[in-house]
């Protein structure tokens, strides 16, 4: 992964304690880069197990991104209380993160970005396999089938900077087009 150049920072963010947080920049012309990507920091064991956010927004000031989007909470399907309880808390705290930070958050629905880059419902290989042919570089930190959260914060963030600043320049165009056609 690349350490930056000074561009445009856009945060993406898998919510939920099993999530994860991506940077994507684009600086100087280029085609995005995926600076950096983690999972969801926790803190506690079992039931006491909750988002650390004092290190996201360590993560946060670090990159001091531009924008931030992260994926609607929903309750799904067979989750019992505790479950979407615990899921809930870890997106507001999530959240309330970003806001504190200062950073303008946008929520987006997780069928507008999976359908953009043409993802299967609720298939997370399918979304860590498109973000390692749109990231090479970052293989180190996507290779693991559990690093699927970092992956899809990663899908995000570039659906982020793709559809807010796809305006800004025909390198992002061409890039969009490029990578949209490229593999099913």
């Amino acid at each position: 992964m690349n350490g930056g150049t000074g561009g445009i920072k856009v945060l993406g963010v898998d919510p939920g304690v099993s999530g994860g947080l991506a940077v994507i920049e684009l600086a100087n012309g280029g085609a995005p880069v995926l600076v950096e990507c983690i999972d969801i920091p926790v803190v506690g064991a079992g039931a006491k197990e909750r988002v650390d956010v004092v290190t996201i927004r360590n993560f946060i000031d670090r990159h001091k991104p531009a924008h931030a989007l992260i994926e609607r909470a929903q309750a799904m399907p067979k989750q019992g209380a505790s479950s979407g309880f615990k899921f809930g808390r870890a997106t507001g705290a999530i959240e309330a993160a970003i806001t504190l930070c200062s950073i303008p958050m946008e929520i987006i629905e997780p069928s507008a970005w999976k359908r953009f880059w043409k993802l299967p419902g609720k298939d997370k290989e399918s979304g860590r396999q498109k973000a390692l042919q749109l990231f090479p570089a970052a293989h180190a930190a996507l290779a693991r089938k559990k690093d699927h959260g970092r992956a899809e914060a990663s899908l995000i963030a570039l659906y982020g900077m793709l559809a807010r600043y796809e305006h800004g320049g025909d390198v992002l165009e061409s890039y969009r087009r490029e990578q949209l056609d490229a593999v099913p």
